[in-house]
């Protein structure tokens, strides 16, 4: 499908109750519509749950599913008591069919039982800035203590796209699996339509319950461009996602800033007293030209030798006091080890050494 040039949004044209547009590199807020409002979030909590699994360093796990793990209604990717399941499996049952039963057996498996996973979910919640959410399932299931909003989901969705286990996941279309007692093969599909019928659709994950209504966290990429689009109780979600990202990729424009950063080091045991630094320009994507504010971290010296292109610093941008990313401070040129000079004998040394040939 072709994208189209949306030169205006208004708070009309999206369905949703509620919604919100980001920049992925730079958080900037492009378009929102009661973003900042309480609201249940369905089965997109199981991107937490997906998130904190990928970086539980367990992937590939085998864990046996007790009847007790998977007491829980709703979509399922077919676990049954005694089935054998690896905990990277369980990610692919979460953001492809939306299973709840995924998401119960992976919060009794890392967090002991689910009271004491949506703790971990909410420590993370806080790491990642997102201050107006309390987790209590899982799965995404409603209760009254459960809710987020729109801004907060679009600072998770762009945190956990930066994680390649997560991203590799939620933009699978498909995928085969083994898994049960014994193991056979299996396929799930993903519930998300933007995969098929938007071009720059790269995931993230589909929710929905009767008291939340249609929830959609969606990344899109085009040109190196990184979108989040989050709506919540969303009766024509598809289309306001399309709407949001079209408008989105109309608005922001790729801008470079370049570093300002010290011509030079000092070199200790260098053939000179200083190597030449370097640092590539930075690119960031804007709704307009700012100078993003820049923070050096730069050695007070290197040892020789020194290769051109060796790592001596960093420089770090940011933007509203948000870190938007960073750049390595080089070396511009090889510097070699000074050559130690003989020391000259000294006029007894001479004489010692004549008398004793």
């Amino acid at each position: 499908m072709m994208t189209v040039s949306v030169s205006a949004l208004e708070s009309s044209d999206v369905s949703a109750e509620c919604a919100v547009l980001i920049s992925q590199q730079t958080g900037e807020v492009i378009f929102q519509k009661n973003a900042y409002e309480h609201h249940s979030m369905a089965s997109t909590t199981k991107i937490m749950t997906s998130l904190l699994a990928a970086q539980s360093g367990k992937l590939h796990d085998e864990i046996t599913v007790s009847k007790e793990m998977i007491q829980v209604e709703g979509t399922s990717m077919g676990l049954l008591p005694g089935d054998s399941v690896s905990l990277y499996e369980l990610i692919y049952g979460m953001l492809l069919p939306s299973g709840n039963d995924a998401a119960n057996v992976t919060a009794y498996y890392l967090g002991g039982n689910v009271e004491n996973f949506a703790k971990k979910m909410n420590a993370k919640a806080k790491e990642i800035g997102m201050d107006n959410t309390n987790f209590v399932t899982p799965s995404g299931l409603d209760d009254k203590n459960h809710y987020s909003t729109a801004y907060d989901m679009a600072l998770l969705g762009r945190y956990a796209v930066n994680d390649p286990v997560f991203r590799s996941v939620c933009s699978s279309k498909k995928v085969t699996l083994s898994y049960g007692n014994p193991p056979y093969k299996r396929t799930l599909y993903n519930h998300n339509r933007l995969l098929e019928s938007y071009k720059y659709a790269f995931g993230i994950k589909t929710g929905f319950t009767k008291k939340s209504g249609r929830c959609l966290v969606s990344y899109a990429e085009k040109d190196g461009t990184g979108l989040v689009a989050v709506t919540l109780n969303a009766p024509n979600d598809w289309n306001d996602h399309k709407l949001m990202l079209d408008y989105g990729f109309s608005r922001l424009k790729r801008y470079v800033f370049k570093p300002a950063i010290p011509q030079t080091i000092d070199v200790v045991g260098g053939n000179v007293e200083k190597c030449k630094l370097c640092c590539a320009q930075f690119e960031y994507d804007s709704s307009e030209q700012r100078n993003p504010v820049q923070k050096l971290v730069v050695d007070k010296f290197a040892y020789a030798p020194i290769k051109k292109g060796d790592r001596l610093g960093e420089v770090k941008f940011y933007l509203d006091g948000k870190n938007i990313g960073s750049a390595d401070i080089v070396a511009a040129e090889n510097i070699d080890v000074q050559e130690q000079k003989q020391e000259e004998k000294s006029f007894f040394q001479r004489i010692k050494e004549r008398f004793l040939k």
